[in-house]
């Protein structure tokens, strides 16, 4: 793929992974998958949609939980097929499990003692029920 390519490219791979960060932080949310469809969506409303592959359908984040994401920017690699979106995490939480990111087990390089960082934003139970 040359440095002009002026898209993420689809044809290569149906499922592209996206990396969300935190625009105002820098943190990183979250790892997810678009496919066209979710990409299209996504510029055309500006709130981030993904692509379940579990529920093989659209992802709107937050449509359960109300933890959306508003899109800032939206970047494409050199090989055209890895997305970052830059978001606005309304909700306080990315992840499912009710933490503001998905990373928030930390494995010490050392020993390999794994660790939580940060504390829920939100119960899981509560929000998805039987999850």
């Amino acid at each position: 793929m040359s440095a002009s390519a002026s898209a993420p490219d689809f044809q290569k791979t149906e499922l592209i992974p996206v990396i969300a960060q935190d625009d105002a932080t820098g943190d990183v949310l979250m790892l997810a998958y678009m496919n066209h469809e979710a990409y299209e969506e996504t510029l055309k409303t500006g709130r981030v949609v993904y692509y379940s592959r579990s529920r093989k359908k659209l992802w709107r984040k937050g449509e359960e939980s109300g933890n959306v994401q508003e899109l800032k920017s939206l970047w494409f690699d050199c090989d055209a097929d890895t997305l970052l979106v830059r978001v606005n995490q309304i909700g306080g939480a990315a992840c499912h499990e009710g933490y503001r990111s998905c990373f928030f087990r930390k494995i010490d390089p050392t020993s390999g003692a794994i660790s939580v960082v940060g504390s829920r934003v939100f119960d899981p139970q509560a929000v998805y029920g039987k999850k």
